[in-house]
């Protein structure tokens, strides 16, 4: 998997912290169900993005740097030296590894989602050649130097994200269904990318669905992602045009006390059934394993993911009784725990019954019909964004989730679950799927590769 480390302080003696979350945008730096990366805390040099004057500043962890010693005593006696960063800014993602960063990395607060198509008279040459400028912009600014070179020529940065550290960012790129049949890669085309079923509770708009390529951006401060985004959106210029763009976000590591699971906008924890690295079937479950001689050997190590922007009800949902959340869901709003009793963590007893026979967790539960158990085993990574784009003109937020799912194979993934959820899930009237795409993410890039580069020089 891709890795994270964590630059140290600049002063002797400063703490540097932990950082720990979820897929779901908490507190926390573990991923709630998902477990956090393969990390690796080692000697590195500082960011040479600083965060200025960030003696008192708290860690991610709620640490607190300077104050009577630490970093406050060693800038007294040298003044000259620069401020450290916290933990929060420090965090750095490996850009290089067996797997795209992005995937399993702990959910960041901020997110981008952008979909590209490429320009008329654009095939595979023009792409290979995007993906090596953008492979090469994602390794800068993953280890928290400036995006230089590329089409605004050598040391030109927009100096955006000026005095930040890397600050967990990652870039994740993938391709759609239309890229083959633009490059004249049908060959190369996976099966796993056939479209994606309708579904009753669609209502797609076509201009903010699917695309010719796919990236997505998080990080833990907004400015350091949006950074990223305007460097990406740079590096595309002649080659491909912005199709869509989405914005989302997350809890702050370290808003909570303790590590916790996040909750979505309807106020619900979300992310407790998650996969976790440390299952004996997750790679299987998440990653696409090896296949040498065929035509779809290029994605070792990648995963497929879908993208729905799904529209959330809220005026309606908020005028429900939280016991009727509840059993709209299967789980207690307070702490994530299934109704049939335990806590957050506890495995749902799916038969069990109360006074009158009637299951405690109702036969059409979210959260019931969601399970791998009601769905033959099939499970997904879920890593989604919140999102707020304002009101809408009946006065109602045009508020939700940017669903994003990881598997091996989406039509033993998203596909079956969705289809059962399509028949009778009990959340239905207060969401609405207003967009939709699906994209094979390539394994991550070796040293001295650029992502995709076994699909487009092969």
């Amino acid at each position: 998997m891709s890795k994270i480390r964590k630059h140290p302080p600049a002063a002797s003696g400063t703490p540097t912290g932990t950082s720990s979350g979820t897929p779901s945008g908490s507190g926390s730096r573990t991923p709630s169900g998902a477990g956090s990366e393969d990390g690796r805390n080692r000697s590195a040099e500082v960011s040479r993005r600083r965060l200025l004057g960030g003696a008192g500043a708290a860690g991610a962890a709620g640490l607190v740097l300077g104050a009577a010693g630490g970093a406050a005593g060693y800038a007294a006696t040298r003044p000259e030296a620069p401020a450290a960063l916290t933990s929060l800014g420090a965090t750095e993602a490996m850009f290089h590894g067996k797997h795209q960063p992005g995937i399993t990395t702990p959910l960041q607060a901020r997110g981008h989602l952008v979909a590209f198509d490429l320009v008329a008279g654009a095939g595979r040459k023009e792409a290979a050649a995007l993906l090596r400028r953008w492979s090469a912009v994602a390794e800068e600014l993953m280890a928290g130097r400036p995006a230089v070179g590329g089409s605004d020529g050598p040391g030109h940065d927009a100096g955006i994200a000026l005095d930040a550290g890397p600050s967990s960012l990652t870039l994740t790129f993938g391709f759609g269904r239309t890229f083959f049949a633009r490059t004249g890669l049908t060959g190369r085309l996976p099966a796993a990318l056939d479209p994606l079923p309708a579904f009753s509770s669609d209502q797609l708009d076509a201009r903010r669905s699917e695309g010719d390529l796919w990236v997505q951006i998080g990080a833990d401060d907004a400015l350091v992602a949006f950074h990223a985004l305007r460097a990406v959106q740079r590096e595309s210029a002649g080659a491909a045009r912005v199709r869509w763009q989405m914005n989302g976000f997350n809890r702050t590591p370290g808003a909570t006390a303790r590590p916790m699971t996040a909750r979505n906008l309807m106020g619900q924890i979300d992310g407790t059934g998650n996969p976790k690295p440390a299952d004996d079937d997750f790679d299987r479950r998440i990653f696409v394993p090896a296949s040498p001689g065929t035509p779809q050997e290029w994605m070792e190590g990648g995963s497929y993911v879908v993208v729905r922007r799904i529209r959330m009800m809220l005026d309606d949902w908020e005028k429900l009784p939280v016991e009727r959340q509840e059993r709209v869901i299967g789980r207690r709003k307070a702490d994530g725990a299934p109704l049939s009793g335990g806590g957050e963590t506890t495995a749902m007893d799916l038969d069990k019954a109360g006074p009158g026979g009637r299951l405690v967790i109702p036969d059409n539960a979210h959260s019931r019909i969601s399970s791998p158990e009601k769905n033959g085993g099939a499970a997904m990574l879920r890593r989604p964004f919140s999102y707020h784009d304002g009101i809408a003109e009946d006065g109602t937020p045009d508020a939700g989730l940017l669903f994003v799912c990881w598997q091996a194979d989406p039509f033993r993934g998203f596909v079956p679950v969705q289809r059962k959820l399509d028949r009778g899930d009990a959340l239905s009237p207060f969401i609405r799927h207003e967009a939709s795409g699906l994209f094979a993410v390539p394994g991550g890039a070796a040293e001295g590769e650029y992502v995709g580069q076994r699909l487009l020089e092969s």
